[in-house]
């Protein structure tokens, strides 16, 4: 029961669901999903370790950066079906679809232009 109460919960706010979205399509460095989101790097954070307790997401280290990616493989039954009904019940939200079109600019930018969010 935890299990699932913890991934209720990574699910159970807007800006989780929007960066649980933003990769599925491949890792980002934290720093890119702030830039996603718009919110305060310290926000976000918060948000991927909810997000990497409940087991929806992985986070590597490299260096500086913090990357994240969808479990895929390596998920348990039921965070694999939660992901699966959120990214089908949302493929076509207008929201998400904006959301992917600041992912594509965002990648394009060198990280180190990425990671501005944390001087300012």
């Amino acid at each position: 029961m935890r299990e699932v109460l913890s991934i209720a919960k990574a699910l159970s706010d807007e800006s989780r669901i929007r960066a649980l979205v933003a990769v599925r399509d491949g890792e980002l460095c934290l720093c890119q999903i702030i830039q996603v989101l718009g919110l305060s790097p310290a926000t976000v954070s918060k948000h991927m370790d909810i997000l990497e307790r409940s087991g929806l997401v992985q986070r590597r280290r490299q260096g500086k950066w913090r990357y994240y990616k969808l479990t895929g493989g390596e998920s348990t039954p039921a965070a694999s079906s939660a992901l699966k009904w959120v990214l089908d019940e949302l493929r076509t939200d207008p929201l998400l679809t904006e959301d992917a079109r600041r992912i594509r600019k965002v990648k394009r930018q060198d990280l180190v232009e990425a990671s501005s969010c944390y001087r300012s």
